[in-house]
Order: structure tokens, then C-alpha cells, then sequence
């Protein structure tokens, strides 16, 4: 697996997700938390977040999209953990650039 490849995946698509909304369109990666893909969480002291896989039980507060993408974009660009990246890629399996070797 080329995680370079991967992490251009994912940043275009936060950079896409944003421009969504401005829309004032859903961001992907919002409907992905939705269907229970992913959760990005506030972590227990508030100074970061956490993405967990999978379906978890919705936190009482949801991190909006503005305050998530930033701070996931930073991890995106300086990680190399190719499950980290696979978690957050998932989100956006419906776009055509989409490689099923990332599942």
C-alpha cells in the first residue's frame, strides 16, 4: 500500500468536504460518522480528538466539522500509520478515485 497515495486521497477529500460546506452541503466524512463508518471524539482532557473505528455510542456533543477538519488534516499529513489513514479514506469509498486495496 503507497500511504503517500493514500494521504493525497484524504486531504483532497477534506479539501472537497470543506467546499461541501460552504455549500452548505453534508461533509462526507459528517455522513460517514452518521452511518456509523467512524467517530471523531473529543478526547477526555479536550486538548485533542480521537478517531475511533466503527460504530460507538454518539457523544452527547458532536465535534463540528470546522474544528474536526483542521486538526485531522494536521494528523493526516504527518502520520505514516497506514490504519489511521485506511479509517478516515473509508469515509469516502463512494469517490471514483477510491482503491478497494485500502479497505
Amino acid at each position: 500500500m503507497d500511504t503517500d497515495e493514500l494521504r493525497r486521497f484524504v486531504l483532497d477529500r477534506l479539501d472537497e468536504d470543506e467546499k461541501r460546506l460552504a455549500q452548505e452541503k453534508l461533509p462526507l466524512l459528517d455522513e460517514a460518522e452518521s452511518r456509523g463508518r467512524l467517530r471523531v471524539a473529543r478526547s477526555d482532557d479536550g486538548t485533542g480528538l480521537l478517531l475511533l473505528p466503527g460504530p460507538v455510542q454518539a457523544p452527547a456533543d458532536l465535534v463540528p466539522f470546522p474544528e474536526k477538519v483542521g486538526l485531522l488534516r494536521e494528523e493526516v499529513e504527518r502520520t505514516d500509520d497506514g490504519a489511521t489513514l485506511r479509517l478516515l479514506a473509508g469515509a469516502f469509498e463512494t469517490h471514483h478515485d477510491w482503491q478497494e486495496e485500502w479497505r
